[in-house]
């Protein structure tokens, strides 16, 4: 069966749209795994998140300057986050401060409403811009794509194979 790039594509780019969270997945300074939740506007083929400094994957993300980011299926909490990831990418991260990027915050505005943005500028957060490297996509059994994250990359990397006829 021919798999339709331009609406494979298509879903890939209305499903990183709909997404409100990503989860951040990186090391500890300890070494141990570390996954937490942002919020995210993207932009330009980057996410840009808006943390806290007094939260755990502020110190882990500055410290390394680079996490996995995967966007689930549902926002729900849930022990089963592997099964509900849909895209992922290594991301370097750059901290942009508090400052400057209007249209950044712009975005988050009409995003999560300007109350919520004012409350957040108003505390100790800092703007982190996420710039990925090619990642990848998945939509169902046997179906994955590298991506970027704007779409403009998004080569079929896999098919669903049907299981060898039984002899006999």
């Amino acid at each position: 069966m021919a798999i339709d790039l331009a609406a494979a594509r298509q879903q890939y780019l209305d499903f990183v749209a709909s997404r409100k969270t990503l989860a951040i997945s990186c090391l500890d300074p300890d070494g141990a795994p570390f996954i937490s939740y942002a919020p995210f506007v993207h932009r330009d083929g980057r996410f840009y998140i808006y943390i806290s400094r007094l939260a755990e994957h502020y110190q882990y993300i500055e410290a390394r300057r680079q996490a996995n980011v995967m966007l689930l299926a549902d926002e729900a909490d849930s022990a089963n986050l592997f099964g509900r990831e849909r895209a992922r990418w290594l991301c370097a991260v750059k901290n942009l401060g508090n400052e400057g990027f209007d249209e950044v915050f712009a975005l988050f505005d009409a995003r999560f409403g300007d109350k919520m943005l004012a409350l957040l500028r108003g505390l100790d957060f800092s703007l982190f811009e996420l710039t990925p490297q090619p990642g990848r996509y998945v939509v169902g059994f046997g179906k994955a794509f590298d991506v970027s994250v704007d779409g403009e990359l998004f080569v079929h990397v896999a098919v669903d194979k049907k299981p060898a006829d039984a002899a006999g």
